[in-house]
């Protein structure tokens, strides 16, 4: 038998549902990860990793892994730049092209990220810096 102040199964469910509406779209980075990067014209790469901003706990960038279409290289987009996310096909769409993407500024993940190469990026990819507000 179950404590007195043990939850009914209707509140279980009641929570549960709860919980489930609060924010589907919630996940794990180690989910999303080896998702396919979809850009506006075709597959360009997968998800290897996140950068995560330390002092905001922001995720910063995903690191893209373009090696099974263009030998061996890494570049990051912003979280921003993404479209949508497909969960059932493990699909991550960004709104850049395959080209673009393909010529963005290599991303060597054993140098420290730098500003100068943020700057980069933004220029390359033609959008606002997150930090000049």
């Amino acid at each position: 038998m179950a404590p007195a102040d043990a939850p009914s199964a209707v509140e279980r469910e009641v929570t549960q549902a709860r919980r489930q509406d609060e924010d589907v779209h919630l996940r794990s980075t180690q989910e999303v990860t080896n998702y396919y990067i979809e850009a506006s014209d075709g597959d360009i790469g997968h998800v290897e990793d996140f950068l995560i901003d330390d002092e905001s706990w922001t995720v910063r960038y995903v690191v893209v892994d373009t090696r099974n279409w263009w030998p061996g290289k890494k570049v990051l987009v912003s979280p921003e730049w993404i479209r949508s996310v497909s969960w059932s096909d493990s699909r991550v769409h960004v709104d850049l092209s395959r080209d673009k993407i393909k010529n963005a500024p290599e991303y060597n993940p054993s140098l420290p990220l730098s500003r100068d190469y943020e700057n980069r990026l933004y220029k390359h990819y033609g959008r606002s810096e997150y930090w000049s507000g």
